[in-house]
């Protein structure tokens, strides 16, 4: 079973992502800041980070870059969600080297897509 960590300071968002990629076999761990999320990340070693932007305290920008920053999460595929439909959050984190970009709202079907995509890409 692959192990998806979903960090998103909204409740609503992380409770639609996890209940659809738990009905479709993944394990789903949860962060609400980026602090948990680094910490989890490297405790659970999931399979894919899918990774908001715009949270306190930590953006998912600086996330992103200490994940990159571990040896043990370099390698790891992150999928950006974000509200911010601005092309330079886009650019910046493709440059990052993030799998992908998905602008909320966004759709379960179309999220799910995406997350089976980058794995088989791994």
């Amino acid at each position: 079973m692959k192990k998806v960590l979903a960090v998103d300071d909204k409740p609503n968002i992380i409770m639609l992502i996890k209940s659809k990629l738990k009905a479709n076999g993944f394990e789903v761990i949860t962060a609400y800041n980026g602090v948990t999320a680094l910490d989890l990340a490297f405790s659970e070693k999931p399979d894919l980070v899918l990774l908001d932007i715009m949270m306190p305290n930590m953006d998912g920008f600086e996330v992103f870059q200490k994940l990159k920053d571990n040896g043990d999460m370099k390698d790891v595929p992150v999928i950006f969600l974000t509200a911010s439909g601005q092309r330079t959050d886009e650019s910046r984190a493709m440059e990052m080297g993030a799998k992908y970009f998905l602008t909320k709202p966004f759709s379960p079907n179309h999220l799910l897509e995406i997350v089976n995509k980058a794995l088989s890409q791994k």
